[in-house]
């Protein structure tokens, strides 16, 4: 039996949708477990100590509220941590915190995919804004002048959002790994607490894994739909 172009999405999006479910349980108990190993120092300590240890003296640690929304602002200079992570003093939070500011050292640094990942983010905003609209308006349409060129605009739309994807990955393992050997380095973490920091981090890059091939599975849809492999 031969699949269809719309089957054969679906069995990859709930494969894929079974699969994030897994990697984010899996992240949730490790930070889980991991927040309740002690540490000498806060997320917050951690972070100025990295930064400092870099040469790097104009970039902001901040405090914002919720979970696992740490995240680095190019543009500001800030690392800005969740208020479990800046306040905890266990090897989550290190090893959260130290992600944060090895993508503060990959931007002092001039790191490659870093600076290719900031020049996309106004296109991926700008596709992430329309992307929906052009492509529905493009399916209405199938079978149409317009609706193949709506389509073609919308699969180059979500190619961005996918490349985007693509390259986030290698950025995300780059800073996971300056902050492990870092916090190893500088004595934060023995060899035990050490691995446990490098699960962790392990764990919260396999989210940006899936999420990359999610986005490639719509985008091989939509390029199928547009060759005409799904027929309606």
């Amino acid at each position: 039996m031969t699949l269809t172009p719309g089957a054969l999405y679906w069995i990859l999006f709930l494969g894929i949708a079974l699969v994030s479910w897994i990697v984010s349980a899996s992240l949730e108990r490790k930070f889980k477990r991991y927040s309740e190993q002690p540490l000498p120092m806060t997320g917050r300590e951690v972070a100025e100590k990295m930064l400092h240890d870099h040469g790097i003296f104009d970039v902001q640690i901040t405090c914002i509220k919720g979970q696992l929304t740490d995240h680095y602002n190019p543009v500001t200079k800030t690392v800005n941590l969740s208020e479990g992570v800046y306040h905890g003093a266990n090897v989550a939070a290190a090893a959260v915190a130290a992600h944060e500011c090895g993508h503060a050292v990959q931007h002092a640094t001039a790191y490659g995919p870093l600076g290719m990942r900031s020049a996309l983010v106004p296109v991926v905003q700008f596709s992430s804004n329309w992307v929906t609209w052009i492509i529905l308006g493009g399916l209405l349409l199938l079978g149409t002048n317009a609706g193949q060129v709506m389509l073609l605009i919308g699969i180059v739309l979500y190619g961005m959002i996918t490349l985007f994807s693509f390259i986030t990955l290698p950025v995300e393992v780059n800073a996971s790994q300056r902050a492990v050997n870092w916090l190893q380095e500088a004595g934060i973490t023995n060899r035990e607490t050490t691995e446990m920091a490098s699960d962790a981090l392990h764990s919260a890059a396999y989210t940006y894994v899936v999420a990359a091939l999610s986005s490639l599975a719509t985008l091989v849809y939509y390029i199928l739909i547009f060759m005409g492999g799904n027929k309606r």
